[in-house]
């Protein structure tokens, strides 16, 4: 392994955190409802889960997934069936008012592994760039090495987002348009929700 297909990786993987999508949607709402902490065991959950499909990726998942579709199939709908549970629970809350304790952090963990878990197409996503990027006699150590590269990325990145959404400004802006900003969450999770529910 070289420090090129490293530093190739970590620039698409920084890339594809950017990007709006439903990690993102999520910690962004944990850490603004529930706190700093939450949305930093939000994002710990969340690139556990990442990582656990790079690895996947590694051990050839994507190979499995080809031979037994039905458990790529059985995974893809109950990630999406999460994000529209999630979806509708926002939706029903919009005019709740936030409540005095924040979520627990193994609940915010939990819920950051089922929103990555559930959607195999970061498995698939993983295994595209790894594939393009690194030779195929990478060693153990090399393989846990980009793993652990991969993890610490993820929480730097949703920790500093934490640390950002969860400002007083932050938090009162949210809560000026509660409303309205749950439910565009809610309509755009579950959106994702069921764009991995019919697509292909």
């Amino acid at each position: 392994m070289t420090w090129d297909a490293l530093l190739a990786f970590n620039t698409i993987l920084i890339v594809a955190l950017a990007s709006p999508g439903a990690a993102m949607l999520f910690a962004m709402k944990t850490a603004v409802t529930s706190g700093r902490r939450a949305g930093i065991f939000t994002g710990l959950g969340l690139g556990c889960a990442a990582t656990c499909w790079t690895g996947a990726a590694f051990l050839g998942l994507e190979a499995v997934f080809t031979l037994f579709p039905w458990a790529y199939t059985a995974l893809k709908i109950g990630g999406a069936l999460y994000l529209l549970y999630l979806a509708v629970t926002i939706w029903r809350s919009a005019h709740d008012t936030l409540g005095q304790a924040p979520k627990g952090h193994g609940r915010a963990f939990l819920d950051g592994l089922l929103v990555n878990f559930g959607n195999p197409k970061s498995m698939l996503f993983a295994a595209a760039v790894i594939v393009v990027i690194f030779p195929k006699d990478l060693t153990s150590t090399d393989i846990a090495f980009v793993m652990l590269n991969h993890l610490t990325l993820e929480v730097i990145f949703y920790a500093g987002f934490a640390v950002l959404l969860s400002s007083p400004p932050a938090r009162a802006g949210y809560l000026r348009l509660k409303p309205l900003f749950d439910r565009i969450a809610s309509l755009l999770l579950g959106g994702f929700g069921l764009k991995l529910l019919l697509g292909k």
